[in-house]
């Protein structure tokens, strides 16, 4: 029997966004994952270059950053509760997202020769060896190991709110994103976290091989854009932070 309460540490793969009919005749297969995976990178990979050869050629590219990431907030939710729009809202939010990532990338680039490419490799590595630990059994996802990563990532997430919040008044926090011992430790365990969960969602995605309806492979793919793209954003944040701190 179909457990559709199954959690994750990303609430993309969560019970709520993953009930279907099971009645459903074309069902979710990995080569249909993987290639609808490839495909949204390319998307993301196609808008970060053209706002990043804006910023080449002098061009403000905030509003397409700042204008991205709203743009991915708002397919996300629009995937969530729309599922079966999901073929159209996955590509329109890797879109998105390329644009808040050239922005960001660009950023870093002009500050830091060479950064965001490392950033994108330690991302394309830590992937690997988090497939080749799920997929050896070296790191068994159990109750437990959902449980801790699940924490962790509510209260990260609810860390950044407050500042994303506090910053609207004015009031920054130097603990969070300076460039102190305790701001390095804490993005290191944010990318150790959103490493993790990479675990998660593919045990997730295991499971619901065969039995979600054939969309969901575009909702799988959301799912593992949002974990890849916060991870490589934490890489290159305590790469930057890093390279000030030295």
């Amino acid at each position: 029997m179909v457990n559709l309460n199954y959690n994750t540490s990303n609430p993309v793969f969560s019970g709520y966004i993953w009930k279907y009919k099971r009645s459903s005749a074309s069902k979710m297969t990995l080569n249909g994952v993987i290639l609808k995976s490839l495909f949204s990178i390319f998307l993301v990979g196609l808008t970060t270059w053209y706002v990043w050869d804006l910023v080449n050629k002098g061009i403000d590219v905030q509003y397409y950053t700042y204008g991205g990431m709203i743009a991915a907030v708002v397919f996300s939710i629009l995937t969530s509760y729309k599922k079966k729009w999901s073929p159209v809202t996955t590509p329109l939010y890797a879109l998105s997202k390329g644009l808040f990532l050239g922005g960001i990338s660009a950023y870093a680039e002009a500050k830091f020769d060479g950064m965001p490419m490392r950033a994108v490799s330690v991302t394309l590595l830590t992937f690997l060896i988090m497939l080749l630990l799920y997929k050896a059994k070296i790191v068994v996802v159990t109750k437990r190991f959902r449980s801790v990563i699940i924490t962790a990532i509510i209260t990260i997430m609810t860390i950044y709110i407050i500042n994303w919040i506090l910053n609207l008044f004015g009031i920054n926090l130097p603990y969070i994103y300076g460039t102190s011992w305790f701001a390095i430790g804490f993005n290191v365990i944010a990318a150790i976290v959103a490493s993790f969960s990479l675990l998660l969602d593919f045990d997730f995605i295991d499971r619901k091989l065969g039995k979600a309806p054939k969309f969901y492979e575009w909702v799988a793919t959301w799912g593992l854009l949002v974990t890849l793209i916060w991870l490589y954003v934490e890489v290159l944040r305590l790469m930057k932070k890093l390279a000030i701190r030295f």
